[in-house]
C-alpha cells in the first residue's frame, strides 16, 4: 500500500465512523458531562486514568478541565488529575505490589464520595482501570468510562462512551472528540452561557 493510500484508507475509514459516533455517543457524552457538572457544583473533583495513548488522553482532558478549554471565558481552575503522572508512585507501588492496582490505589488515597472516576480504556478490558473503576464505586463516586462499543469496564459505570468501533485508533480519536465536547460542555455550563 502506498502512502497516499494509507492516507486516504484512514481518513475514509474516520468519515464512515464518525456519522455512527454523532448518533450512538452524543447522549452519553451530553450526560457524562452531567455527571462532572453535578460533581463540580458541590466541590468534587476528577480524577483521570488509562494506559499508553489513554494515558495521555487522561492528561489532556485534565489539562481541559484545569487550565482552560476556551480562552473565550474566564474562570477558575476545575480540579482535575491525571493518575498517570507521578512517576515515583507509579513505579514503587508497580514494583511492590502490583501494576493492576496502581489506578486504585490513587482513588483510595485521593477520592471521596461525590467525586468522579473518568477511566478511559480502547479496550475496555483494561484491568487497572477496571479496578480503579470498583474502588471508586466502593468510595461513592461517580464512574464514567470513556471506551469501545461493548466494552467490559462498562458495567462498572454510571456513564460509558462507547465508540462504535473495534480500531484502536479510531476509538481514540472519537476519545479525543468526546472529551474535547465535554470539556465546552462542562466549562460554558459552570462558567459561561449554559444552553442546555
Amino acid at each position: 500500500m502506498t502512502h497516499v493510500e494509507i492516507v486516504v484508507n484512514r481518513i475514509s475509514e474516520v468519515k464512515i465512523l464518525l456519522p455512527e459516533f454523532e448518533s450512538k455517543c452524543s447522549d452519553q457524552i451530553i450526560r457524562a458531562s452531567k455527571i462532572v457538572i453535578d460533581s463540580i457544583k458541590q466541590g468534587g473533583k476528577v480524577l483521570l486514568c488509562g494506559n499508553g495513548g489513554s494515558a495521555a488522553d487522561s492528561q489532556h482532558f485534565a489539562a481541559e478541565l484545569v487550565s482552560a478549554f476556551s480562552r473565550e471565558i474566564s474562570r477558575p481552575a476545575i480540579s482535575a488529575m491525571s493518575l498517570t503522572v507521578d512517576t515515583s508512585i507509579l513505579t514503587a507501588f508497580s514494583n511492590d505490589f502490583s501494576f493492576d492496582n496502581v489506578f486504585a490505589r490513587q482513588v483510595d488515597a485521593h477520592g471521596k464520595e461525590g467525586d468522579v472516576l473518568v477511566a478511559i480504556t480502547t479496550s475496555g478490558s483494561s484491568l487497572n482501570c477496571i479496578l480503579a473503576a470498583k474502588a471508586a464505586k466502593a468510595r461513592g463516586m461517580k464512574v464514567i468510562t470513556l471506551t469501545r462499543v461493548g466494552g467490559e469496564i462498562s458495567q462498572f459505570a454510571e456513564q460509558s462512551i462507547e465508540v462504535p468501533s473495534i480500531n484502536t485508533q479510531h476509538i481514540q480519536e472519537c476519545h479525543i472528540i468526546s472529551y474535547h465536547i465535554m470539556s465546552e460542555i462542562i466549562e460554558s455550563s459552570l462558567f459561561g452561557e449554559d444552553l442546555s
